[in-house]
């Protein structure tokens, strides 16, 4: 007595090719899934060819990022050119150092900008210290002005100028004009050449 057999699948064919007695059917994939499959391949290329900008047209990813960083920059400018210009002093920051409020403003911005390096007391870390008698880049007020505005790349010190405003910045100098003589526990050793403070700031 012999076994009935199951009918072949209606849209499954069988192959050619015989093993022992053996065939097989070709079983086609879903055609939701092919459909997938070709979809991505699609994107893909779309993607590395940068036609759209994730979904919809476009010029691409690159120019939407570029377009946004244009867009900031004209943002910034008119914010920069709506404020107030204030050109620093040797005399504005005598004053600031002077006066309580503007001495707590930079000690707050030098918390959240220089502490890292030179630490909260000015004692220094990666940078150095800002409380002896030794400066690499002058100790005089705009000298200090002029380090905190430009920075120094070569050493890893941020340039603060873009960052921050011109009163800010002539904050945090006067802050930093007032750790002079502080002596911090465990100060980082001397570096720079010894300089006398400038008249005034004694």
């Amino acid at each position: 007595m012999t076994e009935p057999q199951e009918p072949a699948p209606k849209d499954d064919r069988l192959l050619e090719h015989n093993y022992d007695g053996i065939q097989e059917y070709d079983n086609p994939l879903p055609r939701w899934w092919v459909g997938i499959f070709w979809a991505t391949i699609v994107f893909a290329v779309l993607y590395v060819l940068n036609v759209i900008p994730g979904i919809g047209i476009g010029r691409g990813r690159i120019a939407d990022y570029e377009r946004e960083v244009h867009s900031a920059e004209a943002r910034a400018a008119a914010l920069a050119a709506a404020q107030p210009k204030l050109a620093l002093t040797d005399v504005i920051l005598t004053g600031y150092l002077h006066d309580p409020k503007a001495l707590d403003a930079g000690r707050q911005t030098f918390v959240t900008t220089c502490a890292p390096c030179h630490r909260p007391d000015g004692g220094g870390n990666i940078g150095p210290n800002l409380t002896d008698d030794y400066w690499i880049h002058g100790n005089r007020p705009m000298e200090i002005v002029h380090t905190i505005t430009t920075g120094v790349p070569d050493k890893g010190m941020p340039t603060w100028g873009p960052v921050l405003t011109t009163e800010q910045i002539g904050h945090v100098a006067a802050f930093v004009m007032s750790l002079h003589g502080t002596h911090p526990p465990n100060p980082k050793a001397p570096q720079g050449t010894k300089l006398e403070p400038p008249p005034g700031l004694e």
